[in-house]
């Protein structure tokens, strides 16, 4: 039993130094070029689709291949996602105040931490909810290209509250399923980049979900 706690903990240890690494370079590159106009420009210009498509792939691939692949190449490939993220995620830095941004990090931050903690201590067995979690999540998408052709508010603020609902839920899901593939995803630093980047697509669309929310924009 000691054994397991401490390869657990070792696990983890990983899983959150490259979920932060990840965050880091995504909130970074964000803000670098939303205060280069041209960088601006071009993104949103000529490549935003492109980067858009690129992400997918990236992540895709990333998440259908993490077992087989080399630890360096699994890595390489989580930085590029993050890199990629950080370039379209420009817009939150140019679209809302830096103090809300701030703000509403902080906040994430402490749900994170709060779900990760039931995640990891409950005796729980949340895993038996994941379809129920995927089913949720496939309903707010298509609520969401529904809405894009209605264009209410309302109803748009329904989709970002139950889907903020669903991603905190899921941190705590996702921690739990990290703890089970311990022992079946024989090289930990793939199991270390996979919980990374699960925990990283939480947070970042928690944070997406309450800035909406809560963000302040620019005059």
């Amino acid at each position: 039993m000691g054994d397991i706690m401490i390869e657990s903990n070792k696990l983890f240890s990983k899983v959150f130094m490259w979920m932060f690494v990840g965050l880091a370079i995504t909130f970074g590159i964000g803000y670098y070029v939303s205060v280069n106009p041209n960088m601006l420009f071009n993104i949103f210009g000529s490549y935003y689709w492109l980067l858009i498509i690129a992400e997918f792939v990236v992540v895709i691939w990333l998440s259908a291949r993490i077992r087989k692949m080399p630890p360096t190449t699994a890595k390489l490939l989580f930085c590029a996602y993050s890199f990629l993220t950080g370039l379209t995620f420009s817009s939150i830095f140019v679209i809302y105040e830096i103090t809300s941004i701030i703000y509403v990090f902080g906040i994430t931050a402490v749900l994170f931490l709060i779900f990760a903690l039931i995640g990891y201590f409950t005796k729980i067995d949340l895993t038996k909810i994941g379809i129920y979690l995927f089913m949720a999540l496939l309903g707010v998408i298509i609520c969401s290209i529904i809405n894009m052709f209605v264009g209410s508010e309302t109803f748009n603020l329904g989709i970002t509250i139950v889907c903020l609902i669903v991603f905190i839920i899921y941190i705590a899901y996702d921690i739990q399923v990290i703890k089970r593939n311990l022992y079946l995803i024989p090289e930990e630093d793939n199991l270390a980049i996979y919980g990374a980047l699960q925990l990283y697509l939480d947070f970042i669309n928690i944070f997406l979900r309450l800035i909406q929310l809560f963000g302040r924009a620019r005059d």
